[in-house]
C-alpha cells in the first residue's frame, strides 16, 4: 500500500494543486504527461479515482486530443510538420531522413534507446518558413535533411557529456 502511496504521489500533488477540481481534468492530465511523458494506465485510473470521476471519461478525454500519449515517448520529440506548405518544400524527405537515421522501421516512433520520438503533424502554423520541424519546443525553419541529421547528432553529443558528467567521467 505504501508503495503505491509513493508511486502517485506526483499525481496525487498535481491533483491537490488543482483542488481535486474534475473539471480541470484537461490541465491535470497536461501536468501529468508532462511529468511522465506519456499517461500511463494505472495514472488514468487513479486520476479518475481521486476526481470521483469514471476512468472511461478520462481515458476519453485522453484519447480525444493528439496531444495526449498513452504510450511512452522519446526523451526528445521531433515534430515534422507535413501539411500542404512543408509538403511541397519536401517534408516528406525530411521525414524519411530521420526515421532512416532512427533506424524507425514501419510504424514505430521510438528510437531503441528512447531518446527520439517521431511525430508527423498537419500543421505547426508557420507555413511561410516551411519546411518546419519542432525539436523539444524549439521551432527550426526552412530546415533540409541535413539540418535535421545534424540536430539529431547535436543532442546525442549533449546526452553523452551530461551522461559523463553525471556518472562522473
Amino acid at each position: 500500500m505504501e508503495q503505491n502511496i509513493s508511486k502517485f504521489s506526483r499525481v496525487s500533488q498535481i491533483i491537490h494543486d488543482y483542488n481535486f477540481d474534475k473539471s480541470k481534468l484537461i490541465p491535470i492530465l497536461q501536468a501529468v504527461q508532462n511529468e511522465y511523458k506519456y499517461l500511463p494506465e494505472e495514472v488514468l485510473v487513479f486520476v479518475a479515482s481521486a476526481l470521483n470521476i469514471s476512468t472511461a471519461r478520462v481515458y476519453g478525454v485522453a484519447t480525444f486530443f493528439a496531444y495526449f500519449a498513452l504510450e511512452p515517448k522519446g526523451k526528445h520529440i521531433i515534430k515534422v510538420c507535413d501539411g500542404t506548405a512543408c509538403h511541397v518544400k519536401r517534408s516528406e524527405e525530411i521525414i524519411n531522413s530521420v526515421r532512416s537515421k532512427l533506424q524507425l522501421k514501419d510504424n514505430e516512433k521510438n528510437s531503441k534507446d528512447m531518446l527520439f520520438a517521431l511525430e508527423t503533424v498537419s500543421c505547426l502554423g508557420a507555413c511561410g518558413l516551411a519546411p518546419v520541424l519542432v525539436v523539444d519546443e524549439k521551432v527550426y525553419s526552412q530546415t533540409t535533411t541535413d539540418t535535421v541529421l545534424q540536430i539529431i547528432d547535436d543532442i546525442r553529443e549533449q546526452e553523452i557529456k551530461e551522461q559523463s558528467i553525471a556518472e562522473g567521467k
